[in-house]
């Protein structure tokens, strides 16, 4: 790539304590993106999520409010494995053996209006969401949800936190995927293609919380890299320029289309759901077995939740590739549901 060539004969990493045109040129167009007034870079997402779990802390400590520390967070999410993020992360086979996590943190489940109102006090300082899901196996939030988690995060004085690291910067075919509920966050967390291939994160925030973190409170020594910065922008630029949101959409459309019809022609497979480039296809029984035999035939799948195959596929995905993997997965699922039928059989004889 010649940017990143020309960029690597220049400067690849500079102290923070100094300015340069890339991070700034990224923060102010992240800021357009979102209407958000400031950025504060990282390197991996769950770096990010550090950041604004302690940003949510001192602003409520900030508010005179030394107890209010308690976060609620989903059950079945995913924000990371170091301390923090481990901590709000609602799966408890990553948190098994790092125990005892964060002090006060409370899951309540997806979509459940109640359970959220119910875990809200004053003590909570910030509500952790990731408005679609991933490794929890490809679900969404509700605008109704979400809408509530506003109203509650404004009663009680605490900051609404969304982690895009995976559905966020173009992948649901919206550049986020809360846009689709018009509901906005405090903190917005994203990361993965946002350096173009290279290690980049950031949390971005509103014009209230710009000036919560003072001199030394919080760092990040490789983020921000004027390197990861401009193929930033240079990952924005080819968004825009190559109308990639659009071709998403279209992309999705298709895909979603053959996935329901492996659900339409294959008992085995039982429900497809998610958005843009963040799809889920769920089956009736263990999917690692499928996913190995794809791999013996150049097919590589990710299964999720035990039996759940999520899809990230690149942006750039076409049709052709599509029909390619749809028709080993054909293959794999007729195996699949062909074993499932004798399984039942054998069952009902017995």
């Amino acid at each position: 790539m010649p940017i990143f060539r020309d960029q690597a004969a220049k400067l690849v990493h500079l102290s923070n304590h100094y300015d340069n045109r890339y991070p700034t040129a990224l923060a102010e167009r992240l800021c357009d993106l979102t209407g958000m007034a400031g950025v504060f870079f990282s390197t991996g997402g769950t770096e990010a999520v550090e950041g604004a779990i302690k940003l949510a802390r001192l602003a409520a400590w900030d508010g005179g409010a030394g107890r209010k520390c308690a976060f609620v967070s989903l059950n079945g999410s995913y924000h990371g494995r170091t301390y923090g993020a481990l901590s709000v992360t609602g799966q408890e086979r990553y948190r098994q053996g790092f125990a005892p996590g964060l002090p006060d943190i409370r899951f309540v489940d997806r979509n459940d209006i109640a359970g959220l109102r119910a875990a809200m006090d004053n003590d909570v300082c910030g509500i952790l969401i990731e408005p679609l899901q991933g490794e929890g196996g490809v679900w969404e939030c509700t605008k109704e949800y979400l809408a509530e988690a506003r109203r509650l995060a404004d009663e009680h004085h605490a900051l609404l936190i969304y982690d895009e690291i995976q559905s966020g910067l173009g992948r649901t075919g919206d550049w986020f995927s809360y846009e689709a509920s018009g509901v906005r966050p405090d903190v917005l967390i994203v990361g993965k293609p946002l350096g173009g291939g290279l290690p980049l994160s950031a949390f971005l925030v509103t014009e209230e919380l710009f000036g919560v973190f003072q001199l030394a409170q919080h760092g990040s020594t490789l983020g921000g890299s004027p390197l990861a910065s401009r193929l930033g922008l240079e990952f924005l630029s080819f968004m825009e320029s190559e109308g990639m949101l659009h071709r998403i959409h279209q992309t999705s459309q298709y895909m979603q289309q053959q996935l329901q019809k492996l659900v339409k022609d294959f008992p085995v497979a039982r429900a497809v759901r998610g958005r843009g480039l963040l799809l889920g296809l769920e089956i009736s029984q263990p999917g690692r077995p499928i996913a190995e035999a794809a791999l013996q035939r150049g097919l590589l799948l990710n299964v999720t939740q035990g039996n759940i195959f999520r899809f990230l596929p690149p942006y750039i995905l076409e049709p052709q590739h599509i029909d390619q993997a749809i028709g080993i997965f054909q293959e794999l699922l007729t195996i699949a549901s062909e074993a499932e039928k004798a399984a039942c059989a054998t069952t009902e004889r017995a």
